[in-house]
């Protein structure tokens, strides 16, 4: 499985539609500024799929998402039965382009591990 084959109409309606970041309706790639039930926050939102991998990037202007907003956003994306990591690579590796700016991960062409129910 892959990222929804359509957004609904909550991601679609904040489609960036003008200027550098635009894209057309119904593309899986795209930057999108998403309202979420019960918050006054905008959180952009940039969705790519592309060298083996789908990916959010998840972005305030003056706080890191939580985790209940990055679970909604999940949802938003990915279907439910469909796993999304968010990764802690070496320091090394860091590219901080954001400093509000949490990442969702899924590999197109295999199985995540995930660990034992008991255990999450």
């Amino acid at each position: 499985m892959a990222m929804r084959e359509r957004y609904n109409k909550r991601v679609e309606g904040g489609r960036v539609l003008k200027g550098e970041w635009a894209t057309k309706p119904g593309d899986h790639n795209g930057m999108f500024s998403v309202m979420l039930p019960g918050s006054a926050d905008v959180f952009r939102v940039i969705a790519a799929r592309g060298l083996g991998w789908e990916h959010v990037s998840v972005s305030l202007q003056y706080r890191c998402p939580t985790w209940a907003e990055m679970s909604a956003i999940k949802r938003l994306f990915w279907n439910d039965d469909e796993t999304a990591v968010q990764y802690h690579p070496a320091e090394s590796e860091y590219v901080n382009q954001h400093p509000y700016c949490l990442h969702l991960w899924r590999p197109l062409d295999a199985e995540l591990p995930t660990p034992a129910k008991v255990m999450v």
